[in-house]
């Protein structure tokens, strides 16, 4: 991905993300809680893949996660974007299970480069008083061309494109914002979802598993159920920019920001508490 340009502008209200709470007997519900990570549970399995079948114009985009013993709940969050905008979502979640699967089908009828993004997450309780969070990630990166044979000049010109637009967008909403970006490390959700599985720059890998698992927590239910805007009303996250990550040099807090299907800026904030 191409530098970000920072551009300053006026500021304006951000919406709150979220903030952290353990609760001794919490609901199940359709919902993904971070809670410290487990070291002894590890997900044997965790893909995401999308297959093209150019003959009839479709690509199955599936994801699996297989957790190595069953767990109070799974979830997974699974996001699709083409040519940098989301064009579709799944999320599932089951108790008492260690397996997810998910797939859907979807018809193609232009030349787009498709991202596919999981989180996959699993709560565990050990007793009434303990609950500990599991969790992996996967991706998948293709192109579907329609009417051509893998040309790389069209790839080439979709990935540009791709890059150029999402610059554009970032920008505005940097500018919108007032954000200096001298103030952070900024990583698109693509390459944050990659650099993660290891360890954030400057973080350890405990920390980066409390920030992963934070920040997903926070996209489900203000990004992926519907985008939470400033005076409260929600948004269809389809059409939305892929967003870009922005965690704070001095450590304390990170913003989410994307831009919705009408062009509109949102930023989602969330204060930093690695390794708690």
């Amino acid at each position: 991905m191409k530098k970000i340009v920072l551009v300053l502008g006026v500021s304006i209200i951000v919406i709150l993300f979220f903030t952290i709470h353990q609760y001794k007997n919490p609901k199940v519900q359709e919902s993904i809680t971070y809670f410290p990570i487990d070291p002894k549970v590890s997900f044997k399995t965790a893909h995401t893949s999308i297959t093209v079948n150019k003959s009839a114009n479709t690509i199955l985009w599936k994801e699996q996660s297989t957790l190595d013993r069953k767990a109070y709940l799974r979830q997974d969050a699974a996001l699709l974007y083409a040519n940098g905008r989301l064009i579709d979502e799944l999320w599932n979640w089951k108790q008492n299970t260690a397996v997810i699967e998910q797939e859907k089908r979807i018809r193609m009828d232009k030349n787009v480069l498709l991202e596919a993004i999981t989180f996959h997450h699993a709560e565990l309780h050990e007793n009434e008083n303990q609950i500990f969070s599991s969790q992996a990630m996967s991706s998948d990166q293709t192109f579907f061309l329609s009417n051509t044979d893998d040309d790389e000049n069209v790839k080439n010109q979709l990935k540009q494109q791709m890059e150029r637009m999402l610059q554009l967008s970032w920008n505005k909403g940097l500018r919108h914002f007032s954000i200096n970006l001298s103030n952070y490390q900024a990583f698109p959700l693509s390459e944050f979802n990659v650099l993660a599985k290891e360890s954030l720059p400057g973080f350890t890998k405990e920390e980066t598993s409390a920030i992963v698992g934070n920040l997903w927590e926070g996209l489900y239910k203000n990004y992926i159920l519907g985008i939470k805007k400033a005076e409260g009303a929600l948004e269809n996250p389809k059409g939305s920019t892929l967003p870009l990550i922005l965690i704070a040099t001095d450590k304390t807090h990170l913003l989410v920001l994307t831009e919705t299907a009408l062009g509109e800026p949102i930023l989602l904030r969330q204060m930093m508490a690695a390794g708690d």
